[in-house]
């Protein structure tokens, strides 16, 4: 079956946010349709690593802005993404996924530290992977973290699950006339300062020939569609004509 997929290996991004019903802690059936949502793509044959970001709970950069000094900000929030994370291993394996979480900070009693090599060893054995706390170090977002851990995993595409469906000129919630781009280069998206990743991990993309599709996570089949081949949400990759 896994050969009908246009994409056989992803990395998918949640932002913590994601994970709360309101944006904000841990809503359980919210995470539960997520997980569903990864099962529905696991089952087709698909290999998947996922990064949550740590939003819902703690935010680096705006803990920084009250005083809290940024690099123990940023650490308190690699936290936040570890139990995110350990709550999504929950939802997963409660669906029958064998799933394993993969930290870049070492805490043994938790979960397993990031090897790369085991991290590729348990995708080929049909495990989900969830890497947790980033990429270790602060200063760096999440964002930054998947687009090194798809390059570092060879993933095929970075999925990042937002809550519209696309990539547009504007804020789609607050400009109805927003434009939404069915593809844009890497360059578009940072030269014009469009919101999709921060540049640090935009660059790396770029850099290492990463495709990224930006999608709402939040339309029931969106994920399947995309791994199929169907076009869902925006592609980011080389060379978009300017006219587009």
């Amino acid at each position: 079956m896994a050969t009908e997929l246009k994409y056989q290996r992803i990395l998918l991004k949640l932002s913590g946010e994601a994970l709360g019903g309101q944006g904000y802690g841990i809503d359980a059936e919210t995470v539960q349709r997520l997980a569903a949502e990864v099962k529905r793509v696991h089952e087709l044959g698909v290999e998947i690593a996922m990064v949550i970001g740590g939003g819902n709970m703690w935010r680096g950069a705006d803990a920084a802005s009250t005083g809290i000094d940024r690099a123990t900000a940023d650490y308190v929030g690699m936290l936040a993404t570890v139990m995110n994370s350990l709550v999504m291993q929950d939802a997963t394996e409660k669906l029958g996924m064998t799933t394993r979480v993969q930290t870049a900070i070492e805490m043994p009693p938790v979960a397993e530290p990031f090897i790369r090599r085991r991290a590729v060893r348990h995708l080929e054995k049909g495990r989900v992977v969830i890497l947790a706390a980033g990429s270790g170090n602060p200063f760096f977002t999440t964002d930054t973290a998947a687009a090194l851990r798809a390059v570092e995993l060879n993933a095929q595409v970075l999925l990042k699950a937002t809550k519209v469906d696309g990539i547009y000129d504007d804020d789609p919630v607050k400009n109805r006339h927003a434009c939404r781009f069915d593809e844009i280069s890497y360059m578009q998206a940072l030269n014009m300062g469009l919101k999709v990743m921060d540049s640090t991990a935009l660059s790396l993309c770029k850099d290492n020939h990463m495709p990224i599709i930006v999608f709402n996570l939040q339309q029931e089949g969106a994920l399947e569609a995309i791994v199929r081949g169907e076009k869902c949400g925006t592609l980011v990759t080389q060379n978009i004509p300017e006219s587009v």
